[in-house]
């Protein structure tokens, strides 16, 4: 039977740890094997894990980070014990998720790649791989990623360096190590980013666009949230939810301050999700604050109680975030910002002009005049009819076994 090997910093925890899962039970389902490796974040799996590294070596990478920009160029050891165990196993197809995360070397991973002779499929689930530095460039609209990166003006942002900038010197060491795989497949996760993928320095390979999905068995809509309303006070609320797994003023923060001075807080609540425990402090007390959870009951339980998800992310490839409100019936205010609009169609939410907080506001009062019953049904149907994770990771199930034959 066919072995799926999958590259990933966490297992069934993230966005992205949760697509791994996914993708590994469609396969199994069809009797493959399926293998996912993590640095941090595992979480229950059906397929079988192995670790990265250590927290030794997250740190030392963190470090050289910070100090030196030397990201992906740490964790050497890491690497070459990831190498052998992948010589052991033989798998039948490589599959990479994000390598950035202080976990895996670039330059060892992608010379064996180079010389491993099998199918390779690289899901971009952000920018980081055609860019000298950063995984997000939208906010400040920054082109330098199309002729090569220099004095990087997103220095201090993820993955941040403190002290140096070597943006130019890794944009050439990935355009290097990167094209030296002969049979590997780009699968962005939305049209925009294929787009911009179609300019860069990966443009010599394949690239298929596979959107996120969502599992519609789990993200459905709950009719009875009396528990959630109690347990936050929410009785008589119309919810603005904002749900994010690192909120930055990138992710929009900042807007939600802006939104809930506006707001009349006899009738609207803000509920966040996500936030650090400083962030937890600083939101005003109107607003209600919730560390980062892998409670996912309580998750859809929030998507559903809601009256509106808004997502005012300033820069995104393709949100799952969106598809979880949608699949738990519940409507999507959205910022006008890379792959984010792509499952905001007309009868299941609003897009919204970046940064305009008036707007955002308006939007939400459109949202109001139409019942919730109409919100629910639309926004499911187009959940289950798009965004079905079978249907979605099917479209790997159906290139892996193009690229086996």
């Amino acid at each position: 039977m066919p072995t799926l090997f999958q590259i990933s910093i966490g297992v069934n925890s993230g966005s992205v740890g949760r697509i791994a899962e996914q993708i590994g039970l469609t396969v199994m389902a069809q009797g493959w094997n399926s293998y996912i490796t993590y640095a941090r974040n595992c979480v229950s799996s059906r397929s079988k894990t192995i670790k990265i590294g250590n927290k030794f070596d997250i740190y030392w990478h963190g470090i050289n980070t910070r100090l030196f920009d030397n990201h992906c160029l740490c964790s050497t050891s890491a690497t070459k014990k990831l190498v052998a165990q992948i010589n052991r196993i033989k798998p039948d197809i490589i599959q990479i998720h994000n390598i950035h995360g202080y976990y895996i070397n670039m330059k060892v991973l992608f010379n064996f790649l180079g010389n491993f002779d099998i199918p390779v499929v690289w899901t971009l689930h952000d920018c980081w791989s055609f860019t000298g530095h950063c995984a997000h460039f939208d906010y400040i609209g920054c082109e330098k990623w199309i002729t090569g990166c220099y004095k990087c003006p997103q220095k201090g942002v993820y993955p941040s360096s403190k002290l140096l900038d070597r943006s130019s010197r890794n944009y050439k060491l990935k355009n290097k190590y990167f094209n030296n795989v002969k049979n590997m497949t780009i699968i962005p996760v939305s049209n925009w980013l294929g787009e911009l993928v179609e300019k860069s320095y990966l443009k010599k390979y394949p690239v298929h666009v596979i959107h996120n999905g969502v599992d519609i068995d789990i993200f459905k809509p709950i009719l009875d949230n009396d528990d959630i309303y109690q347990k936050y006070n929410l009785y008589d609320k119309f919810i603005l939810l904002g749900v994010a797994s690192k909120w930055t003023k990138q992710k929009g923060f900042e807007d939600f301050m802006l939104l809930n001075d506006i707001i009349d807080h006899e009738k609207y609540k803000i509920i966040l999700v996500g936030l650090s425990s400083r962030q937890v402090k600083q939101c005003p007390e109107e607003i209600i604050g919730i560390g980062r959870t892998e409670n996912i009951n309580e998750l859809v339980a929030l998507y559903s109680a809601s009256g509106v998800f808004l997502n005012l992310t300033w820069e995104d490839t393709f949100p799952t975030t969106n598809l979880e409100s949608l699949a738990c019936g519940t409507p999507v205010i959205t910022y006008q910002t890379g792959g984010s609009v792509e499952s905001v169609f007309e009868n299941v939410g609003i897009i919204v002009k970046k940064g305009n907080i008036a707007d955002i506001y308006k939007a939400i009062t459109k949202i109001i005049e139409k019942e919730k019953a109409y919100y629910v049904d639309n926004c499911r149907k187009v959940a289950v009819t798009y965004f079905n994770r079978w249907e979605r990771y099917k479209e790997y199930l159906d290139l892996y076994n193009r690229l086996l034959k």
